[in-house]
């Protein structure tokens, strides 16, 4: 098939996918912490706006997925980290070239810089036909880029870069400086002294000696005496600098469009297998996804939040995974137990998980089968905003109407610790009559809340609880259990909140 991009199979699916802003969800399931580490030292690039634009479509998610696991092989990892490192150099060359103040210096900068590019696209032409391929995007990128390296345009770009740079590396001539007159001449043949010079002074010296010599590395920037040098040497050669200017004026759009594309939407690919490696290197699981645009029945094997793990991996703690599975008609988790316990972090691990799969990306987890979403929305706890002139409880309510406005049988919807600010006898009516909207709507959700009530309304609902040690309750584990919620371990958390645990009022009761 030809080759559009190694990102999107179908050709305008480019443009018209990248969003310059993240998702409003995003602070909420950390998602923006994520993106920002994966993309951390690429900023050249500006691989973002990809991050920001899930997919829509099974097969686009496939044909990433396939790329991923053929970026997976180590040397072509490698070779493609090669061709851009170089297509880093070039870019870096010719801007030098375009901020250089004299003629001839920016043409050789400029030659250079195509040098750099002719090399770099053989090299991973030959790499990429050694290469055992199976994704259809590198298959396509290699047949076009073989057609390329191998076209009548390409191959006169790099004979003539070669034929040029020789010409130029073969000038050789001689300066007479006196006092504040310098002349250039041809090259005569004259004696390099240098040598006599070094055997001269060799019988001074006396055994090992400290070397205080430095080694001198010029910049790339020339002064007003070596561009005159440049000039006067450009006129001994009368046909080969303003051939140089020839070449530069001809060649100025060297660059291949597709390959220029291509080098920076196989960043990121290179960027999520990097950030994903500490994972791997930790002993945690990733897996390409199965995702379903029908079934709603989803299941996850040693899920974990990305982002806190990358600061407990750092920190030397534990990660702690946990599994979820909706079956039948099963639509909603109800997420219960103690504060701290881990709740959240299911929760934004649920979203986490479809976001990062609908990017076509290999997510955190040993096994996976998700749904595809039309749309996600989440709600979090805020602070009150006094802009709006509401109140907390108007607000959340504002937001949900908003939410369940916008929302459809195939969105996904993530709520957490919804009504705190009401009585209890509110929150449980409230609460009852949002989870009713939600199970009309048929939009799998999870619903992390206090209210235990929620986790029993029908056969959508699925209760999850997040468990404490037996023997401690005051001790977390982090897993989260599918299990009636029993509101136990909830009121432990807050008597002890509160100090109103048997030992708190003991010890406050003293005389």
């Amino acid at each position: 098939m030809p080759f559009h991009s190694i990102l999107f199979e179908n050709a305008d699916a480019g443009t018209k996918r990248e969003t310059p802003s993240a998702p409003g969800f995003f602070p909420d399931l950390n998602l923006d912490q994520v993106v920002d580490a994966v993309t951390a030292g690429r900023e050249e690039y500006n691989l973002k706006p990809f991050f920001y634009a899930p997919l829509n479509d099974t097969g686009a998610i496939a044909y990433r997925q396939e790329i991923m696991r053929d970026l997976e092989d180590d040397n072509l990892l490698k070779n493609i980290k090669t061709f851009a490192g170089s297509m880093q150099v070039m870019r870096r060359q010719l801007a030098l070239a375009e901020k250089l103040e004299y003629k001839y210096h920016k043409e050789g900068w400029f030659l250079e810089t195509v040098a750099v590019y002719c090399e770099a696209v053989n090299r991973l032409a030959r790499d990429l036909a050694l290469a055992d391929l199976k994704s259809r995007g590198l298959l396509s990128f290699r047949g076009y880029l073989a057609a390329y390296a191998g076209s009548r345009e390409f191959a006169s770009l790099l004979a003539g870069t070669k034929q040029l740079k020789s010409e130029l590396s073969a000038v050789k001539y001689s300066l007479l400086i006196q006092a504040n007159h310098v002349t250039v001449r041809e090259y005569a043949g004259e004696a390099d002294y240098s040598a006599e010079v070094e055997k001269t002074f060799a019988k001074f010296k006396q055994g090992a000696v400290k070397d205080y010599r430095r080694e001198y590395a010029p910049g790339p920037e020339m002064n007003r005496v070596e561009a005159g040098i440049l000039d006067l040497v450009a006129g001994l050669r009368p046909r080969l600098f303003p051939a140089l200017g020839r070449y530069c004026a001809k060649n100025r759009g060297y660059l291949d469009g597709k390959t220029d594309v291509f080098d920076r939407e196989i960043q990121f690919y290179l960027a999520w297998l990097e950030y994903s490696a500490a994972f791997k290197r930790a002993g945690l699981k990733l897996c390409y996804p199965r995702l379903s645009a029908e079934s709603k029945e989803v299941r996850a094997d040693e899920v974990y939040d990305p982002a806190l793990a990358r600061k407990l991996i750092a920190a030397g703690s534990p990660v702690i995974t946990n599994d979820f599975c909706l079956k039948g008609k099963e639509r909603i988790f109800v997420v219960t137990g103690p504060n701290q316990g881990g709740k959240t972090t299911f929760a934004r691990a649920f979203g986490q998980l479809h976001y990062l799969a609908a990017l076509g990306c290999p997510v955190p987890g040993r096994e996976a089968r998700l749904f595809l979403f039309d749309r996600l929305f989440t709600h979090f706890e805020k602070e009150e905003d006094i802009a709006n002139l509401r109140g907390k409880l108007h607000d959340d309510l504002v937001r949900m109407r908003e939410i369940l406005a916008l929302a459809t049988p195939r969105s996904i919807i993530i709520m957490n610790e919804i009504f705190t600010s009401t009585t209890v006898k509110d929150a449980v009516y409230l609460g009852g009559k949002l989870a009713e909207k939600i199970i009309k709507l048929d939009a799998l959700c999870v619903l992390v809340t206090f209210i235990v009530e929620l986790a029993s309304l029908g056969e959508k609902t699925v209760s999850v609880v997040s468990t404490v040690h037996p023997e401690n309750p005051a001790l977390r584990t982090y897993k989260l259990l599918r299990r009636p919620a029993d509101g136990l371990s909830y009121a432990v958390s807050i008597a002890e909140k509160y100090r109103l645990t048997y030992g708190s009022l003991k010890e406050r009761l003293k005389p």
